[in-house]
């Protein structure tokens, strides 16, 4: 069994998003062909209202999942399919845009500020104006297995027989919170073929033999097994695996298709009001 490579560790851009959100923009419209199918991670994380509270107001997506994860606070969120509520600490909102949907996301103020991720899933041609569809999680839903220095929670995807909660969505991707203490190690094996990535958010951890801090990205190469080590700190991550679509990507801000002429019809009925497909 052949350990994976590591192609890249990189670290990704401080930015603004929404209506003023302060985040750091792990990768996102660039180097699309390498991360295919996820398009853009954004880790947002702070303790200062000023940085957070006004949110994602009104806005559309279409051809792509978003995938919040969160750790810490509240968002307040509605979309245009009537969907309403609150993700909390440890939920999870795994949300198909599909033909189109306009939704907004609010961070509520926080003791502790608000930390998490978002992160997008591309559609093939052949889903992307498909239905959209809402997959909510609570934390108490998220199994987690225990694993010799540490655990991880499965938000999607299977690991050693446990499968997370979020099924039967594009890709059948695999999405962890991985946790280890120091010097822990845990196996992972990606479907062949699949591009996975590892954002470390806190500690480090080591894979391959190179070193990655809080903040740090590994996106892997081919190879059968991938193994992460927590260094003395220990480390926590989000992990992601998925098969690429090796599709082109026409990219117009919240929407994704595979031309210019599909992404300037989506802007056009924007425009006219007929985004948002009836059903």
């Amino acid at each position: 069994m052949s350990q994976a490579s590591i192609r890249k560790i990189f670290r990704g851009l401080e930015t603004r998003d929404g209506a003023g959100v302060r985040l750091r923009r792990i990768f996102g419209f660039h180097d699309t062909a390498a991360l295919d199918p996820f398009l853009l991670l954004d880790a947002f994380g702070s303790e200062n209202p000023a940085d957070y509270l006004s949110g994602f107001p009104w806005h559309p997506h279409r051809g792509i999942e978003t995938v919040t994860y969160l750790l810490e606070g509240s968002v307040r969120h509605g979309d245009s399919l009537g969907n309403s509520g609150v993700i909390g600490a440890g939920d999870l909102q795994w949300m198909k845009a599909g033909s189109g949907i306009i939704h907004e996301e609010m961070p509520q103020l926080s003791p502790k500020g608000v930390r998490g991720f978002q992160l997008w899933v591309n559609l093939a041609a052949s889903e992307k104006m498909s239905d959209p569809a809402y997959h909510g999680v609570l934390a108490a839903d998220v199994p987690i297995k225990g694993i010799e220095g540490g655990r991880l929670r499965i938000l999607a995807g299977e690991f050693e027989g446990v499968r997370g909660p979020v099924q039967g969505v594009a890709r059948d991707p695999v999405y962890f919170d991985i946790e280890l203490e120091a010097e822990a190690r845990v196996r992972l094996r990606p479907q062949a073929g699949a591009t996975a990535f590892a954002f470390v958010f806190e500690g480090g951890m080591s894979s391959a033999g190179l070193k990655a801090s809080s903040g740090d990205c590994i996106l892997f190469g081919p190879g059968d097994e991938i193994e992460l080590e927590a260094g003395g700190e220990g480390g926590r991550c989000i992990y992601a695996a998925a098969l690429p679509l090796r599709e082109s990507v026409a990219w117009g801000g919240p929407i994704v298709m595979n031309t210019k002429a599909e992404l300037d019809l989506a802007f056009r009925e924007l425009d006219e009001g007929s985004f948002v497909k009836k059903r």
